[in-house]
């Protein structure tokens, strides 16, 4: 029903004029369209809406992820930018800087103005050529 469609992702934010400076200044991202309660953003081949909300910054979890194999650059070039990244003890991860590691796979997470959980991580088949660490394997 829905495989053909198309899902953009939204993030909840209180201050809708810090967040486009955000998410189009130091994200770099390309603004579409903006109305007074929202703002659609161009980034890769999806879109982004930010839309004003008094949820704002609630979830305790990641909200967008993107997908890259430029990572450590992209954190790089976020850090000059002022962005702050956040560190977490995850299970069979290992941390190298502001990057969480396991195998191939590195990721790195940073929040928004309002502390909404943004991620970038590196493609799943880029982590899929690295062999599972022997503690992280299931017997099936």
């Amino acid at each position: 029903m829905l495989d053909k469609t198309d899902a953009v992702a939204t993030v909840a934010v209180k201050n809708l004029e810090s967040a486009k400076g955000f998410y189009e200044r130091t994200l770099g991202l390309t603004k579409l369209m903006e109305n007074e309660l929202m703002v659609s953003f161009k980034t890769g081949g999806s879109k982004l809406f930010v839309y004003r909300s008094p949820y704002a910054g609630s979830s305790k979890a990641t909200v967008v992820t993107w997908v890259t194999d430029e990572v450590e650059d992209i954190v790089k070039t976020l850090q000059g930018r002022g962005v702050s990244f956040e560190h977490y003890d995850l299970p069979d991860m290992t941390r190298e800087g502001d990057l969480h590691v396991a195998g191939a796979m590195k990721a790195a997470w940073f929040k928004d103005p309002d502390g909404n959980i943004l991620c970038l991580v590196t493609p799943p088949q880029t982590a899929a050529r690295q062999p599972i660490a022997a503690s992280s394997r299931t017997n099936a």
